[in-house]
């Protein structure tokens, strides 16, 4: 997307809050809210539930709108405007904030989690972790202040057309991987050649051949419709995806304190719910997959990959500069 293009859109959603009528006119703070999905997805039932619980605690003082599917743009770009202030929150997979937020890369590394209850105990709010990462974002001086990390389910790979059933399938295909350096030495080590799409354009990417494969979260891969470019799904379940609930520190630094409790403890809050609608879609997901949409499904033996991704974790760590992160992670 054109630097002008994409002002362009982020300029028509502040004219759209501006015109939304007198409920938000009458609001002391309106608020704009991004995700870069399409429902149904966890994201967009936390900025739902952020929505409806932050204004009726305000009383009506704070307005928010959401902005899903990546109408304000895409993060990496959305991540500057939430720095400056133009957009004020956001809940995204911290994968698409590796450029910003290099220590990111820490939560795609393959098999770090266990499950998503073990997840939210080693990441969640007041967590070491948590309280890591809030110094991390001060360090980098990204201009947001990080409200809560939490889980959105767990990411597979799926394939233009190869059935995958362990690693030696993978073997020269083009994996598509956010810009995150985790992403692209973990797959090289499967034997795959990274290819950096974004995934707005990840669609056109499968569908023309520019990428032979992906992973994603299930909601993602639903909501977003890529079974139709890639109708074979690999339930690897190599990576719990870990999200970030973010604010603008221009808008942080603007509310009054009680305003900024209440919004620090519903995005806690979200945070759960978003969690719980995570398992609840990946239980149903893939049901509906085979029996609406067509999709072949594959159970690789999980072990068999494990085998191959943990000699490599402690090396990927030390490559990226991510060693005191992942001795974190470790304890």
């Amino acid at each position: 997307m054109s630097t002008r293009t994409h002002a362009a859109r982020v300029a028509l959603a502040i004219l759209s809050s501006a015109l939304a009528g007198t409920t938000a006119l009458a609001a002391d703070f309106n608020l704009r809210i991004h995700t870069l999905v399409q429902s149904p997805h966890p994201y967009n039932d936390m900025a739902a539930f952020m929505k409806e619980n932050i204004e009726a605690r305000s009383d009506g003082r704070i307005e928010i709108r959401i902005f899903d599917s990546g109408q304000l743009g895409q993060d990496p770009a959305v991540i500057s405007e939430v720095g400056l202030g133009t957009i004020d929150l956001m809940i995204s997979t911290t994968s698409n904030a590796a450029q910003q937020v290099p220590e990111f890369s820490i939560f795609t590394m393959p098999y770090l989690f266990t499950s998503m209850d073990d997840l939210i105990e080693r990441v969640g709010p007041g967590t070491p972790v948590h309280e890591h990462f809030e110094k991390v974002y001060e360090e980098r001086g990204v201009g947001m202040k990080l409200l809560a990390l939490g889980g959105s389910g767990a990411r597979s790979m799926s394939t233009r057309s190869v059935a995958v059933e362990g690693p030696g399938d993978l073997n020269g295909l083009r994996m598509r991987t956010p810009p995150s350096p985790m992403d692209a030495e973990t797959w090289s080590a499967f034997g795959m050649l990274p290819v950096t799409v974004a995934w707005g354009e990840l669609y056109a990417a499968m569908q023309t051949g520019i990428a032979d494969a992906l992973e994603s979260s299930l909601p993602g891969y639903t909501g977003s419709k890529l079974y139709e470019v890639a109708p074979n799904l690999a339930l690897t379940e190599h990576v719990i995806q870990v999200n970030h609930t973010s604010m603008s520190s221009v808008t942080w630094n603007r509310l009054p304190e009680d305003l900024q409790q209440i919004v620090l403890e519903v995005a806690e809050e979200a945070n759960l719910h978003g969690l719980e609608k995570a398992k609840e879609y990946d239980d149903k997901l893939v049901e509906t997959l085979q029996a609406e949409h067509g999709v072949t499904v594959t159970r690789p033996d999980k072990a068999v990959l494990i085998a191959v991704a943990e000699p490599i974790q402690a090396k990927l760590a030390a490559d990226l500069d991510l060693v005191a992160e992942f001795e974190l992670m470790s304890r």
